[in-house]
């Protein structure tokens, strides 16, 4: 496959390709933008310098048990649970993903435009965004399978035709998050370099990668290189917790080996000036709920009287 002349990340190649510099700026806002938010200067450093940024208590209790008792009613719902955005672990018919989720619920609908949240993410993207996914990932105790090494750029670019680096994940904790039940581990710094895939994108691909990823992951040479240079960081911390993290920071997650089950909320946030072309992997787009191309008109803070109505 020819290597399009709006490709800036070329990726699912034929041959490894060295791994090069990211061309985008990681924090795009600039002069008084840049400070016009919640994000401190010393964050932002942060944010710039390690690909990610962790907030404990972001939620309080009574909120997440809110979404907590959403969820149980999701795991029994026929309906739901038919549904083509929703993933179960590989053999079983237990939960792994629910794609859409805001669509699902007007408590999460709200919680994607959080005037809080929608300031961060104006900060860091510098312009309005939408959401361009979101999900629920869960890890049943003793059963939940884990999540393979990669940069959610690298499959949204690839499979989705997102052009830039400009999108910006949101993975609020639901339940603690422990050493012991999966936690998610980043890598810090890695998503200042952009780590070109191997292997030709089957169509409807997304079947079988969302129950397990083989394609769109860096090479283990390529992972423990940068993993050596860089390190790994696993945050825990209790329910409510947010970890705010770029689109090409790499990342994974153990299996769920304890007894104690781990529900991570993810919304995905890109920026209205990077909205989806065609996938730069040649084949037809993914479904809207895994690469949104229907409804990207950009998100407004939510009222504070709405917040009280559904909170």
């Amino acid at each position: 496959m020819e290597t399009r002349s709006d490709d800036f990340y070329p990726t699912r190649l034929e041959r490894p390709t060295p791994t090069f510099d990211r061309l985008d700026p990681v924090i795009h806002s600039t002069g008084a933008d840049r400070n016009d938010g919640p994000l401190s200067e010393t964050e932002l450093a942060q944010y710039e310098r390690d690909g990610f940024l962790v907030f404990n208590n972001f939620l309080d209790a009574d909120t997440v048990r809110r979404f907590r008792e959403d969820l149980r009613a999701y795991e029994h719902d026929d309906g739901v649970l038919r549904s083509e955005g929703t993933i179960t672990e590989p053999g079983k018919q237990e939960i792994r993903s629910i794609f859409g989720i805001h669509q699902l619920s007007e408590r999460f609908d709200q919680l994607t435009r959080d005037p809080h949240i929608l300031a961060m993410v104006h900060q860091l993207l510098g312009s309005d965004a939408y959401i361009h996914q979101s999900r629920i990932n869960f890890k049943p105790g003793f059963h939940g399978k884990g999540f393979d090494w990669h940069s959610d750029f690298e499959t949204w670019h690839a499979e989705d035709g997102m052009p830039r680096m400009r999108a910006v994940s949101f993975s609020i904790a639901l339940t603690d998050n422990t050493p012991f039940n999966g936690p998610l581990m980043l890598v810090p710094g890695s998503h200042k370099s952009f780590v070109p895939c191997v292997g030709r994108t089957p169509e409807d691909n997304y079947q079988s990668s969302l129950k397990k990823q083989e394609l769109g992951v860096p090479s283990d040479k390529e992972l423990a290189r940068i993993v050596d240079q860089q390190g790994i960081k696993a945050p825990t911390g209790p329910a409510g917790s947010l970890i705010v993290f770029e689109c090409n920071t790499l990342h994974a997650s153990n299996a769920n080996m304890s007894p104690w089950p781990r529900s991570n909320l993810f919304f995905v946030y890109n920026s209205v000036e990077n909205q989806l072309v065609q996938p730069f992997c040649g084949n037809k787009p993914r479904p809207d709920f895994l690469g949104n191309r229907s409804d990207t008109q950009a998100l407004r803070p939510i009222s504070t009287e709405d917040l009280k109505r559904t909170g």
